[in-house]
């Protein structure tokens, strides 16, 4: 027989562990040589092959038994002479039967021939037999490696077990999504009911064995062959725990064989309270009240009776512990969380565990009788929501970066860097799978930043909003016919907070519903950000560049910005403009036009960098290079989650932190895998991140989000901006304070234009940003509403400018009344004085003004500054308006520009006509345009100089009068027709004004009034101050008659 055995690799048999299975292995192998030697005996011997086998099964039996008595009964029973004293009687027995005897009434020659056969086989057979049972079994495991004690306990404890998720502050939230949620127990921390009841059902010699049972493996071994209907198992605890954990289900010898030879080897290694412990967390048992499959005792409590496992009761622990026999079928739930119609099956099996707890005397009949009476369907749990169903948004949100952390950490244990992972994508998906498969199954704890009652309140808000705007029809493809079909498509939103000094993510609003749309709003989807770039862009850049400061003047027009087109590019959102202003003005009023020019202005230093430096992870090379980056349209777009956490920048004075969602990560062990770590990132001076937000305090007091105040609980230091996507698919709202910054994105996720009747998309999306912040200082005051508004730093000075250029004011700009005063960092603080204005002449029609020409009459100009045509260049630099330069505000009414010019036609004025109306003189405007005035001569000598658009009439007294019309080139006409006043008849207060009015009185209209009356003179208002008229008399003659 010993001559098979180096067929398992040449080991000793005490090395391997085969010695207690050599007996029934060559029991059973001297079974099949019964059968096939019985077809070889003599023919006249056949009728004998019953009694024949009836011995040598005997013999195979009674070696069992002497086997299982000497081996696992222990030395207190018979001793192997009286064993074999007893197999002998029964041998003896057997011949001597009569039956026996007359059926072996044979010739001599049969009976020794048949007795020499018998020793033959006995002694032959049984060598032949038992090598050859012994050399199968070897062969069935020669490749199993011999397994050392670590190896062991890695394989054996190496279960899944499900990472839990928690809030911030240890709330916890739920597990994590995986195929089976088990959750590890230690042996003391499970009920002894439940010990009692599992050794019951499942091992009942657990604690007597060896590992393995060999009666009950050649039991089965019998039922297997006999293809009997009863199927018994031979599995103890021990070859349960071996094939759950290093081999698989396969049905076969070879598998059975290394499951036994495993089991054996793990009894040397283990006590049975480890392997107990083990078996415990390794079983399945059906579902939880989620509808979740479930593994491990204490996964089994929770998610069918809501306790801890060590707190289960005699009925809750017999019914468990009858689970792992058929687990989906006696589960008492479906797939969906909900109680089975029919319960009978695992109720039937309970009862069965029961009544095997009392047969080995673990329950006395009391407790057996009460326990079945026991209605434990009262006890299963109710539905409980999954977090992937509660907090869907944020569980896979969580899922997402836990892997993306995990991946780093195991790839840099193997070598690899994070910019490996970043620049192979085929690495990436390889760490990122086994990050996945580690982070189901490796039970972490996995802590994150997230406030749950913020999150709670937002989400709240959210879901009762009223004022999105209407659900727009939408063409897609039916993915089950392949057709297209019309669908509602609903505003969407995405919202975050986070904290500033530390970059935690306090709270954010994924979207509307989950199951309408699984788009994460906050973190993932990407779109235009609008002028909310503005303040990332272009004016902090600037600042920092030393290009602009608040106080710096940026033209608001038309602008022929875009070479391809041949259109003004770009327009604001009203489609107006508002002349020169501040830039501070400009961000206040998210004037597109002075952006892009800035931004036109700094383009060479690459300002798209500072966006880089804040996170910004989407941008492509042309978003450096156009300048419609600067109003927020790019390539491709940003996160809600990038724009909000940039604004931060601001706020921690100039220091990007990243924002995060994961804590910390613990393994299983308690040891921390993971922790984050704060690592700003210099962006901005302190000066620059100071100006820029009180720039944006000015957006919020005064300009796009100033009905913000009325919608706020409570009053903060907010610096924010509002953005609008291009044709108004996206409307946005950032705003930042001393703690936090939040920002929200409201738009459809086909992009369509918000804007509809009633409440405008701008207003709607500011105030769904109001109503959640407000339900975060609901849950959280001392987060959202700091004490303190925002520090200034050193090297901020507050100096005058004048309003045309941002320089140091000049005396025609202190004269003019242009001189404003703001915040400049100390290192750019303007040197050079204004020069933007020169003093001018110009003329005056009406409401409009012109140059004056040298030639010009003094009497019809004043004096007034002009802007200076070098200046006016500097700022357009190409093709624009410069007249629309000018605020229309009245301080800038004495300001205008160069090429404001009124064309002169180049002949003489022709003759007016006057005639008399009551006391006044009165005549029709001139039709050429040139003409900038009009001269009234009474007896031949100049009386009064009239402006053209002030007056058509001159209050006279007697005498003889002619008028004369000017032009700009001094020009005179021909004198009018001459009429003749005689007297001063009373006032008539019927006679209407002969022209419009501007001063007071001049020729006795005076703002529709009526004429004025006799000796009110008529030296006042439109009179030039230089004309050599007649003083006002007091004589009243009769009125005259035109001639």
């Amino acid at each position: 027989m010993l001559l098979f055995v180096p067929a398992y690799s040449g080991r000793r048999l005490s090395e391997t562990g085969i010695e207690p299975l050599l007996v029934p292995v060559i029991a059973y192998s001297l079974y099949i040589y019964d059968k096939a030697f019985l077809s070889y005996l003599p023919c006249n011997c056949q009728s004998h092959k019953g009694n024949f086998r009836k011995v040598l099964k005997l013999v195979i039996l009674e070696t069992l038994i002497c086997y299982n008595v000497c081996n696992f009964r222990g030395t207190d029973h018979m001793t192997d002479k009286q064993i074999w004293k007893k197999r002998f009687r029964s041998w003896l027995s057997l011949l001597s039967n009569k039956k026996t005897i007359k059926g072996a009434r044979i010739t001599y020659q049969v009976v020794w021939n048949l007795f020499l056969i018998f020793l033959i086989v006995i002694v032959l057979g049984s060598a032949f037999s038992g090598g050859v049972g012994a050399g199968y079994f070897a062969s069935l495991v020669k490749d199993e490696p011999i397994r050392s004690y670590e190896k062991l306990k890695k394989e054996i404890y190496n279960y899944e077990e499900t990472s839990k998720l928690y809030f911030n502050n240890n709330v916890y939230l739920g597990k994590l999504r995986s195929d089976l949620d088990r959750e590890g127990v230690k042996l003391d921390q499970v009920s002894e009911h439940l010990i009692n009841a599992v050794i019951a059902t499942e091992d009942e010699y657990f604690y007597d064995h060896d590992g393995v049972v060999p009666k009950a493996i050649f039991r089965a071994i019998l039922q297997e062959v006999t293809n009997s209907s009863t199927q018994t198992g031979g599995s103890t605890l021990t070859q349960q725990l071996i094939k759950n954990q290093i081999l698989t289900n396969e049905i076969s010898f070879e598998r059975k064989a290394k499951e036994i030879i495993l089991a054996l080897r793990l009894e040397k290694f283990f006590d049975k309270n480890e392997i107990l412990e083990a078996y415990l967390n390794v079983a399945t048992f059906g579902r939880n009240s989620s509808g979740r499959n479930i593994a491990g005792v204490q996964a089994a409590a929770k998610g069918i009776f809501g306790v801890n496992a060590k707190d289960l009761n005699l009925p809750q622990a017999a019914f468990i512990a009858g689970l792992p026999q058929s687990p989906f079928a006696y589960t008492p739930f479906t797939n969906k969380g909900e109680i089975k119609e029919n319960l009978e099956p695992g109720l039937t099996r309970m009862r069965t565990v029961l009544k095997r707890m009392y047969d080995s005397g673990k329950i006395n009949h009391k407790q057996y009788e009460e326990a079945l009476a026991y209605d434990i369907t009262k006890d299963f749990a109710p539905y409980i929501p999954s977090p992937q169903e509660e907090y869907p948004w944020l569980t896979f949100e969580i899922e997402k970066r836990s892997a993306e952390i995990l991946a780093k950490i195991l790839a840099q244990k193997d070598g690899y860097e994070e910019l490996d992972l970043e620049s192979d994508q085929k690495l990436r998906e390889e760490y990122m799978a086994l990050a996945d498969r580690n982070l189901r199954q490796n039970g972490y704890e996995i802590h994150t930043t997230i406030d749950k009652n913020v999150y709670d309140a937002m989400q709240k808000v959210k879901d009762n909003y009223p004022y999105y705007g209407p659900d727009k029809p939408q063409e897609i493809t039916d993915p089950e016919t392949g057709g297209k079909k019309t669908i509602m498509e609903p505003v969407e939103v995405g919202a975050i907070l986070i904290e500033n000094k530390t970059g935690k993510i306090i709270s954010f609003v994924g979207g509307r519903d989950y199951e309408r749309e699984k788009l994460n709003h906050a973190t993932s989807a990407v779109r235009q950000n609008g002028s909310t770039m503005k303040p990332l862009l272009v004016y902090a850049p600037a600042f920092e560049l030393g290009k602009a400061a608040p106080g710096t003047i940026l033209p608001d027009v038309p602008l022929y910005l875009n070479p391809t087109l041949n259109r003004p590019w770009p327009t604001n959102y009203d489609k107006r403009y508002s002349g020169l202003v501040p830039a501070r003005y400009a961000l206040a009023k998210s004037y597109n036009v002075p952006a892009v020019k800035l931004y036109k202005d700094i383009i060479g230093h690459r300002p798209a960098e500072y966006l880089k430096k804040m996170g910004f992870t989407s941008l492509v090379e042309p978003d450096f290079t156009n300048l419609s980056t600067a109003i927020g349209s790019l390539e491709n777009g940003v996160t809600v989650e990038e724009n909000t956490n940039a604004f931060g920048t601001f706020a921690n004075g100039g220091k990007f932190v990243d924002a995060y969602l994961i804590d910390k990560i613990i393994d299983k062990n308690g040891k921390v895998i993971y922790q984050h770590e704060v690592k700003p990132v210099e962006v901005f001076s302190p000066q620059t991140a100071y100006l820029t937000l009180d720039m944006m305090r000015d957006v919020i007091t005064s300009g796009t989000a100033a009905s913000l105040n009325s919608r706020l609980k409570f009053r903060s230091d907010w610096a924010g901006k509002t953005g609008t996507g291009h044709e108004y698919h996206d409307a946005w709202f950032v705003a930042t304070n001393p703690n936090v910054t939040f920002g929200i994105w409201t738009g459809y996720d086909t992009p369509k234009s918000l804007k509809t009747g009633g409440l405008s998309y701008s207003l709607r999306n500011l105030y769904l940003w109001a109503e959640l912040i407000n339900a975060a200082y609901d849950v959280n005051p001392q987060l959202v509403d700091p004490d303190e508004p925002f520090k200034m730093p050193g090297g901020i000075v507050r100096r005058s400018f004048c309003a045309t250029s941002g320089l140091l004011p000049s005396n025609a700009c202190v004269r003019a009344g242009l001189v404003e005063t703001d915040l400049f960092n100390a290192k750019y603080v303007p040197t050079k004085v204004d020069d933007s204005l020169i003093e001018g002449k110009f003329i005056r029609i009406g409401a409009r003004k012109y140059l004056a020409l040298d030639s010009t009459p003094a009497e019809f100009a004043e004096s007034g500054l002009i802007l200076n045509p070098d200046y006016i260049g500097k700022i357009f630099g190409i093709k624009a308006d410069p007249q629309q330069l000018i605020p229309k505000k009245d301080r800038w009414s004495n300001v205008l520009v160069p090429e404001n010019k009124l064309a002169e036609n180049g002949r003489t004025p022709a003759a007016l006509n006057i005639k008399i109306t009551g006391n006044s003189i009165v005549w029709q405007n001139h039709p050429d345009h040139d003409v900038i005035g009009y001269r009234v001569y009474k007896n031949g000598a100049k009386a009064a100089s009239i402006k053209a658009g002030s007056s058509l009439s001159f209050n006279a007294t007697v005498g003889s009068y002619y008028v004369t019309a000017v032009d700009i080139a001094g020009n005179e006409s021909p004198p009018s027709n001459i009429v003749e006043i005689r007297n001063i008849p009373e006032p008539n207060p019927d006679v209407p004004s002969a022209g419009k009015d501007h001063g007071k009185g001049n020729g006795g209209a005076s703002g529709g009034k009526g004429q004025t009356p006799p000796g009110n003179g008529n030296n006042n208002g439109n009179r030039n101050a230089g004309s050599t008229g007649e003083p006002p008399s007091s004589e009243h003659g009769s009125a005259g008659t035109g001639q």
